[in-house]
């Protein structure tokens, strides 16, 4: 079974992930995939591979039933500890870029339910519309936060903004279903290792838990799903994951949801090989050849919305692991948000060691681009899940490339999301279009005539003056004599 920790930020739990791409590539990956997983088996780590996932077989989604861990659990650490800082009045980095404050008298995502399925989120006063949802690590309902990871997500999407603080989510009047999946904290009582879990730390959480959360989340309604969590394997050893993409299916398009998940942190947990960039040589080629770490749900192309993260200059960020699934970027780093004490705001967390880190990872991209899915579902609500995302993906600031593994079509604009005029295929309607042109109609050819006739007579009126001069020489000569 396939293990899921922080991986996509701090701390180190949990982390999973979602996107799309065109029509015509999807289609490609389903009707060769059966081959390319059979050559996956053939080659080593860290060695591209042509690997696609399996077909999904919506027989693997699992049942509907109350939320419960698989096995007993039990807490084997103490709780992660978060800094708490005082209300400081700067919008913080992320905040300016993402310009969240610039749609609020268009929309504030009112009427969403945003479904975060994580360590848990903790009780607090800035987010008034926190609803429990579930637990798959112990007995509780979702609500309270041991790893210091889920309440800063949900602070990103909807923490209400209050005086003399400058940070604030970027979908405040959201609301929020908080459904517990995993703790780096807690892992199963006499747990015995598995060299099939596939985890980026001690704890608990797989990816059958994280299906069953999917599945939770979907019929509780919620049309905005945030995961920011994933599992990682290298393409050599393939990855059993049916579970998971019948979910992801099943959310996006029974219940027409909005999936966000994170790309995952490179070097993190179980994601220890990058995936290559683009070929300066071939752009153009099938990067799905060459990848060599995959990541899951986010490969689920046609069902996610995969995020990367960027550093406050644009530029992907060292940690945020590529592939071709991923769609759009958003900033990952020096990230500020609610503490899971219930009073505070924080930037830094505690290591068991007593060092203190701040919040950085992919993690903290997703949910700045889910709460930007918020406010486009409460300004459209006719559109469906896939034209959200088409939509997210056209008014993205892209790439010089137009799309690269790292940042997809670009970094998230929520202004222009919900405010650009589009079709509901998400091209712009006043996009540049190729028509014919006629070629230029040559000048006419001058016309010479009046000019050599002109020519022709100041000449034969020289020549005649000419023979008239000469004439005369010999009539001077016989007067002279």
């Amino acid at each position: 079974m396939l293990g899921l920790r922080h991986l996509c930020g701090r701390p180190r739990a949990v982390s999973v992930i979602v996107t799309g791409r065109t029509a015509t590539r999807r289609l490609l990956r389903v009707s060769v995939a059966a081959a390319l997983v059979a050559l996956t088996a053939s080659l080593g780590p860290g060695v591209g591979g042509a690997v696609v996932p399996a077909p999904i077989d919506p027989a693997r989604l699992p049942p509907n039933s109350d939320p419960a861990p698989l096995a007993p659990t039990e807490q084997r650490n103490a709780c992660a500890v978060a800094v708490p800082m005082g209300a400081d009045p700067e919008v913080p980095q992320a905040q300016r870029t993402m310009n969240f404050a610039s749609v609020w008298p268009i929309t504030r995502g009112q009427g969403q339910l945003v479904a975060i399925i994580d360590t848990g989120v903790a009780g607090h006063p800035r987010l008034p519309g926190l609803r429990p949802g579930g637990d798959y690590v112990s007995n509780g309902d979702g609500i309270g936060d041991c790893d210091a990871h889920g309440t800063v997500v949900a602070g990103l999407i909807a923490a209400a903004p209050i005086p003399g603080s400058g940070f604030a989510g970027g979908a405040p009047d959201a609301q929020i279903i908080s459904i517990r999946q995993s703790s780096a904290n807690f892992s199963e009582a006499r747990r015995q290792d598995d060299p099939n879990d596939v985890q980026n730390s001690t704890g608990y959480g797989n990816t059958q838990t994280m299906a069953m959360a999917i599945r939770r989340a979907a019929e509780m309604d919620a049309k905005v799903i945030n995961i920011s969590e994933v599992a990682c394997r290298s393409a050599a050893d393939g990855i059993d994951d049916g579970s998971l993409g019948a979910a992801v299916q099943y959310a996006a398009l029974v219940h027409d949801a909005v999936v966000v998940a994170a790309a995952g942190n490179y070097g993190s947990g179980g994601c220890m090989i990058q995936n290559p960039p683009l070929d300066p040589l071939n752009p153009s080629a099938d990067q799905w050849a060459s990848v060599s770490m995959i990541a899951t749900p986010a490969w689920y192309d046609d069902y996610v919305l995969t995020v990367g993260s960027v550093n406050p200059d644009g530029s992907p960020s060292e940690f945020s692991l590529g592939g071709p699934w991923v769609d759009v970027a958003a900033p990952g780093t020096g990230i500020v948000s609610l503490s899971p004490d219930g009073r505070s705001q924080t930037q830094q967390w505690v290591t068991s060691q007593g060092e203190s880190r701040s919040f950085d990872g992919t993690s903290f991209a997703a949910p700045l681009v889910t709460a930007t899915v918020a406010l486009v579902r409460a300004r459209y609500p006719h559109l469906t899940a896939q034209q959200v995302i088409s939509r997210i993906e056209s008014t993205a600031h892209a790439p010089a490339e137009g799309w690269n593994p790292y940042v997809g079509h670009g970094v998230v604009d929520p202004v222009a999301a919900v405010t650009a005029d589009l079709p509901l295929d998400g091209v712009a309607s006043d996009a540049a279009r190729s028509v014919p042109v006629a070629a230029p109609t040559p000048a006419p050819t001058p016309d010479t005539r009046p000019r050599t006739v002109a020519l022709a007579a100041t000449g034969g009126i020289a020549a005649v003056v000419v023979l008239s001069v000469l004439a005369s020489y010999p009539l001077r000569r016989r007067r002279k004599m």
